[in-house]
């Protein structure tokens, strides 16, 4: 067994083949899912704190800050946004430091859906063609709505120019046991994300809010019915609850689309929201990034952090970096 899953074991995956039996029916999920290995709770612990460690040289650490950057979901998703604070946000993204143009930009703008046209607008006139928006949806963030309220709320966000679908599983459901449901509100969600008139569907994150799932077995568990509903992402949290992305929570997740690629032959991204506020932060997780799923998922297609205040850390360290020194107060915006 090598390094990398010495933590938690590879769950017993079933051929390609056979997934599809595994998804036949509601008995048959419950089954599949409540067989995955039980989580190692305290081997999981131990090897995330031990990657947490891990230095970097300075050129590696160049690159890691860019890098970072490049997978940032720059995030507002307050009551009191305004259409001028979007704005803001998406010419933040698409220049992240006007002293510096070789600074890269962030990956995406996540805005509530009827902020989606807004944002589209402003990186359209602002240079930042290349940085998808998502839209959160299905009533964020405590996902408690009828399937046809998330569905209406889907369809808007995609018709309204949505690149990214940022959904919340019915956690009351999944804690009861419903995976059927979940399964089928996910496969409901994908299908929504198909663009009007044709053209590539928006990209799809399925977010669990492990700070609620109580158990690594049953982030496990959430990982595994997503993937097999057809998430293009499993996503950890809202950022709204009190526990957010850990890293053993997301070295788990990072397992879990390492053993479904190799079952399957389908790569699904993962995204940490919520609590990653340093570049010493972000760091850490593309070392777990790294080190479990291996260097395909190192590329903002494969990883990305949902998050508010960490591009501005970032920024700081970068320029830390390049000139020895730290600037002004006024270096980075204030978020």
């Amino acid at each position: 067994m090598s390094s990398a899953s010495t933590a938690t074991a590879s769950t017993a995956t079933p051929p390609a083949s056979a997934l599809a039996d595994v998804t036949a029916s509601d008995a048959s999920l419950r089954r599949y899912l409540h067989g995955l290995p039980g989580v190692d709770a305290v081997g999981l612990e131990a090897r995330a704190a031990a990657l947490g460690t891990r230095s970097i040289k300075t050129t590696a650490k160049a690159y890691a800050l860019d890098l970072a950057i490049s997978m940032i979901d720059l995030t507002t998703l307050e009551g009191a946004d305004t259409a001028g604070k979007v704005r803001s946000l998406c010419a933040k993204g698409a220049n992240p430091d006007p002293g510096d143009r070789t600074t890269p930009p962030v990956a995406a703008i996540c805005v509530y859906s009827d902020m989606v046209a807004t944002a589209k607008q402003a990186l359209a006139a602002g240079g930042g063609a290349g940085i998808k928006v998502a839209s959160v949806a299905t009533a964020f963030p405590s996902g408690r709505a009828a399937l046809s309220v998330k569905l209406a709320d889907t369809r808007e966000a995609v018709a309204a120019g949505a690149d990214e679908i940022d959904m919340v599983i019915d956690r009351g459901a999944f804690l009861a046991g419903a995976y059927g449901k979940v399964f089928e509100e996910i496969q409901a969600v994908k299908d929504a994300c198909a663009r009007p008139g044709g053209g590539e569907p928006a990209h799809l994150k399925v977010i669990f809010e492990n700070g609620e799932l109580s158990t690594y077995d049953n982030i496990r568990r959430a990982s595994w019915l997503a993937m097999l509903a057809g998430a293009d992402f499993i996503k950890t949290s809202t950022g709204k609850v009190a526990v957010n992305a850990t890293l053993p929570n997301t070295l788990l997740m990072l397992e879990a689309v390492r053993d479904f690629r190799a079952a399957t032959g389908t790569q699904i991204g993962v995204k940490p929201a919520g609590g990653i506020r340093t570049a010493k932060d972000a760091i850490r997780y593309l070392v777990v990034v790294n080190e479990t799923a291996g260097p395909d998922w190192l590329h903002p297609d494969w990883f990305r952090f949902g998050a508010s205040s960490l591009l501005n850390d970032l920024l700081m360290q970068r320029q830390k970096l390049s000139t020895g020194r730290y600037s002004g107060p006024d270096y980075v915006t204030v978020d």
